[in-house]
């Protein structure tokens, strides 16, 4: 979101970026890349419309006061790796530290393979008033903030839950990035506990983006990319404020 707290006159402004650092490239509104693009309001949802090719991707009204949450679901897309060294070393920057004894066990080559990804991303803005929560939507892979983060600006910490295939994911891995009023980034990793949820450290006045990836073998419906891993990228920004 271009802005976190907005007005009820205020359009929902958000671009779609592939990047790091809260910075990347600025992707156009283009309906063949996504499954679903939706606000959903506390009793309300709308579908994002935009014209093809915009940027930024939304550029209208929410469909109500409160907390809203924007939610966009890619359509899968595939990535080729030359070696195995290279997609281990992406495994293991995800919390993935055996990924060597589980490919080869598997019987797959070293290289060349194909891996298959989904992203599901959510983006917490409050319109009017802060009232609301998020909640659980069932998407595949779903991280979930257990408090409103626009009703914290006295608290140290926020708690998120960790959700696959519609139930809580335990000890995995949930990567937090900040990026102060200051402009100063700052990267953490986290780890949830039995029942998915893990605590993370808030400041007032900050902006901050959740990940989480889960790896798995292909399901069936990706039976035609030939891929032999796929990834399923759970994602959650929001902002904490003065």
């Amino acid at each position: 979101p271009a802005d976190y707290q907005l007005r009820t006159s205020e359009n929902v402004v958000a671009d779609i970026r592939n990047g790091e650092d809260f910075e990347g490239i600025q992707l156009p509104y283009l309906p063949t890349d996504f499954e679903h693009f939706v606000i959903l309001g506390a009793n309300q949802v709308a579908g994002v419309v935009s014209r093809l090719g915009d940027r930024p991707a939304i550029d209208q009204a929410a469909p109500g006061s409160g907390l809203n949450i924007v939610i966009y679901e890619s359509k899968p897309a595939t990535i080729s790796y030359d070696s195995f060294e290279k997609f281990e070393a992406f495994a293991i920057n995800h919390g993935v530290d055996d990924m060597a004894k589980t490919h080869f066990a598997r019987g797959l080559a070293s290289g060349p393979f194909a891996e298959v990804y989904t992203r599901y991303s959510k983006a917490l803005v409050s319109v009017g008033n802060v009232r609301g929560a998020d909640r659980h939507i069932g998407l595949e892979a779903e991280l979930v903030a257990l408090e409103n983060p626009y009703l914290l600006k006295d608290a140290t910490d926020i708690r998120v839950q960790l959700f696959f295939n519609g139930a809580p994911l335990p000890e995995s891995q949930v990567e937090m990035y900040s990026k102060a009023s200051s402009g100063e980034l700052r990267a953490s990793v986290h780890y949830t506990d039995a029942d998915g949820i893990t605590i993370l450290p808030i400041v007032a006045g900050s902006e901050y983006m959740l990940n989480a990836v889960i790896f798995r073998q292909p399901h069936e419906r990706h039976r035609d990319t030939n891929a032999v891993w796929e990834t399923l990228w759970a994602n959650l920004t929001f902002a904490v404020p003065n």
